[in-house]
């Protein structure tokens, strides 16, 4: 989905949130975040066949750039909105940053999230002094709850995207890149309510206009696209980034990113999976799903960027430890570093010994047997084996299927 384009007059008025308004947030939180640092990938670029820089605002405290607008909103209120304590809606990132600040200002918080949120974001959010309350099987549920908080004992709503102190602290992130690189051509950055993509268009489009801003937003939840489009978005689904399922963007941020955003990608899980393994295994980084979209963007779509520099927004790291062994697992599945192969041979003594030793002595590593004598696809004298295998890559995973069709085992792959 394309955007209007727009100049820098049209830029910097007219809008919610100013350039004014997020340097005037950077001085507020300068010295209580990290200046996450901007560096230049040699080989993601030569994965994408783009110029890529990374900003790595995984590493902020909280392992989100959440933080940022959450300690602007924070620093805003009042001494009695401070003494009666704030309450949020989110389902980890926003929580943490919450959490994090309100405790080193001696705010009191209350976290509602909603049942589906990753155990790591629920823990690090109670570790960090708030009280954590599990409402609800979506954001749209425990925002309800949230609310009636709110009413009921007198606090201060601090919402993830859709407030103008917020889009100011995330916007801070586009001053970052901006100090730290002369030029680029385009950014990237995850969308889910819109929050950070809003606070950085506004500051980029304010000081260069002519640099293209770019969303991305998970298939299963295309939120911005259909708000953009003026229709009611259709989501739904396990997505890993689930710091993104949002299931309508703020009204706030649609009106600034209807400004100042050229275009919407949507990317498929399998992208997003291939982005968190690439964070890992080449930049050694961890990258939640929603953190790592946008380099799945450029997985999906690289003829947009190819020969650019691009920036891309590693927004955070906070991923369930095991949904981080998952994903790492898949993609050797994916590059056949692990392969699974059925054998069906006579149950006589030794098969299985015979087809071990043809798979050792080619270099392959069995992780897995299981023997099935009870298949009705089998004859009652025969035996199934299900046998993993490791190897270095999916050309020695082929030598060993060649050894053991020579060796007369030929197996079938899964």
């Amino acid at each position: 989905m394309t955007a209007k384009p727009v100049t820098a007059v049209e830029a910097s008025s007219s809008l919610p949130v100013t350039l004014a308004d997020i340097e005037a947030a950077a001085m507020a939180i300068a010295g209580k975040i990290e200046r996450t640092p901007l560096r230049y990938s040699r080989t993601l670029s030569e994965i994408t066949g783009a110029q890529v820089w990374i900003k790595f605002e995984n590493l902020q405290f909280t392992a989100s750039y959440k933080e940022r607008g959450a300690l602007n909103k924070l620093l805003s209120l009042s001494n009695a909105e401070k003494a009666a304590g704030v309450v949020a809606m989110s389902a980890g990132n926003h929580a943490q940053g919450v959490a994090f600040h309100a405790s080193r200002l001696g705010i009191p918080s209350t976290i509602v999230m909603p049942k589906g949120t990753p155990f790591v974001k629920i823990e690090h959010t109670r570790n960090f002094g708030a009280k954590v309350i599990i409402h609800g099987e979506a954001l749209a549920e425990a925002d309800a709850h949230a609310r009636q908080l709110e009413k009921e004992q007198g606090l201060t709503f601090v919402h993830p995207f859709d407030d103008a102190k917020v889009i100011a602290g995330q916007g801070t992130v586009g001053l970052e890149i901006m100090e730290d690189l002369a030029d680029f051509d385009a950014i990237v950055i995850p969308v889910g309510g819109g929050g950070l993509s809003a606070g950085i268009a506004t500051a980029i489009k304010a000081r260069r206009p002519a640099v293209q801003v770019y969303g991305v937003e998970p298939a299963m939840y295309p939120s911005l696209s259909a708000e953009l489009r003026g229709e009611e978005p259709k989501v739904g689904g396990a997505t890993i980034a689930e710091g993104i399922a949002v299931k309508k963007v703020g009204r706030l941020t649609a009106e600034i990113l209807r400004k100042l955003m050229e275009q919407v990608i949507v990317v498929g899980e399998d992208a997003l999976e291939r982005a968190v393994n690439l964070f890992v295994t080449v930049e050694k980084t961890v990258a939640e799903g929603a953190g790592a979209a946008g380099l799945a963007a450029l997985l999906e779509e690289p003829h947009l960027f190819r020969n650019r520099k691009v920036v891309l927004v590693l927004t955070g790291g906070n991923i369930d430890t095991r949904l981080l062994a998952s994903v790492l697992t898949r993609s050797l599945v994916r590059e056949k570093r692990i392969t699974s192969v059925r054998i069906i041979g006579n149950d006589q003594p030794g098969l299985l010994a015979k087809v071990s030793t043809v798979i050792g002595e080619n270099g392959g590593n069995i992780i897995e047997v299981f023997h099935n004598r009870m298949a009705l696809d089998v004859p009652a004298k025969g035996a199934e084996f299900d046998i993993t295998i490791e190897t270095r890559d999916a050309r020695h995973t082929q030598e060993i299927i060649d050894a053991l069709e020579a060796a007369g085992f030929p197996p079938r792959t899964n």
